[in-house]
């Protein structure tokens, strides 16, 4: 299994330069579908099923291009700085709780009318 693991790694698109070829080639064989359709089906019905051909090529490569990761932007280089983190003045990692009142009765009930 672990061959066919191997084997299967060399059809998998992993790069955009990789997308475009296959898409080059995917196109390649579409026009020639589409000239093939022109001749066999003279008029309109040739002419549309070799512009259906070639729009699938549109298709299939958007969607290529999107399945394949697009690579990290690189930092930004220019003549300003990258903003620091901004830091906590007082020291503290989270915000303080508030103090507990004690006792059971609520606001409510220890209010006089």
């Amino acid at each position: 299994m672990d061959m066919l693991s191997k084997i299967g790694r060399l059809f998998q698109i992993k790069t955009r330069f990789e997308a475009w070829l296959v898409i080059y080639a995917i196109a390649l064989g579409a026009v020639e579908r589409g000239r093939h359709y022109l001749d066999t089906y003279p008029g309109w019905g040739g002419w549309l099923l070799a512009l259906a051909c070639t729009g699938v090529v549109f298709i299939a490569g958007g969607k290529l291009l999107d399945s394949v990761k697009s690579p990290k932007p690189a930092l930004a280089t220019g003549p300003y700085r990258a903003p620091l983190p901004r830091r906590n003045l007082n020291g503290r990692n989270r915000p303080t709780r508030l103090p507990q009142r004690r006792g059971s009765e609520s606001r409510i009930s220890r209010r006089r009318d």
